[in-house]
């Protein structure tokens, strides 16, 4: 971590995905070929591709899709206390919740140059999720996002996960299991990243999906600030613009 980093250079960001169809059997058949073929050498024999699909489909950019994502950044109010602001961007239409992503993020760019994106493990999914995502739908790479070939520490990302480690690469940590240990409430209140599929296919509800990912980008600046000795962002100073 680097402790001269500024707060108000952060854009953080949470995304939620789910797979382009619900099911399986509803790939087209080179689609669902493909698909047997990518998962085939790392899951056990005689699997149930129908199951894996459910269980591993959102999270493959070849296979899933964004529905929501979310940004926060820190500000100071005219009474000098640290505020949160909140926007998401949803929808169904891919290429427009990824076109709004990217004029959000440039308009961030273009007041905080020196920002950096920050999250929980975006590095290792968020960011290559929704770059490999953009490419597919020929959505321009700005250049704060011309990463493919960059060595590990030529890539500026406030990752949590990567604070948390410390230097350690063996070990995965939540988001949820590290704000529980460092006293912060819990996003995971109502749904958890499992169910995500079910509430966009089954029950139709963005909005429900639209309020877990914002309370995860209010846990991700709650831990920042943690790592930095700052007291966490209180409830009425996070602001969600609609």
């Amino acid at each position: 971590m680097n402790n001269n980093l500024s707060l108000f250079d952060l854009f953080i960001i949470d995304i939620e995905t789910v797979p382009q169809v619900e099911k399986y059997t509803q790939l087209p058949a080179e689609a669902g070929t493909l698909f047997f073929d990518k998962i085939s050498k790392t899951v056990p024999e005689n699997f149930n591709v129908e199951e894996v699909y459910r269980q591993k489909a959102g999270i493959l950019a070849e296979f899933g899709k964004v529905v929501c994502i979310s940004t926060a950044f820190f500000y100071v109010d005219k009474a000098e206390r640290i505020c949160l602001k909140i926007k998401s961007i949803a929808g169904d239409n891919e290429t427009a919740v990824l076109t709004q992503f990217i004029e959000l993020a440039d308009k961030f760019f273009q007041h905080r140059p020196k920002f950096q994106f920050a999250g929980h493990n975006i590095r290792e999914f968020d960011v290559p999720f929704l770059c490999r995502r953009l490419v597919i739908h020929q959505i321009a790479l700005p250049s704060y996002l011309h990463i493919y070939g960059a060595k590990p520490w030529e890539i500026c990302m406030a990752d949590t996960l990567q604070w948390w480690k410390f230097g350690d690469y063996k070990n995965y940590t939540s988001l949820h299991l590290l704000a529980s240990i460092l006293g912060i409430p819990t996003s995971k209140d109502d749904i958890d990243g499992s169910m995500v599929q079910d509430v966009y296919y089954k029950e139709n509800n963005l909005s429900r999906i639209i309020n877990y990912c914002e309370k995860d980008v209010v846990v991700v600046a709650r831990v920042i600030q943690k790592f930095k000795n700052l007291p966490i962002v209180e409830d009425e100073n996070v602001f969600r613009v609609t």
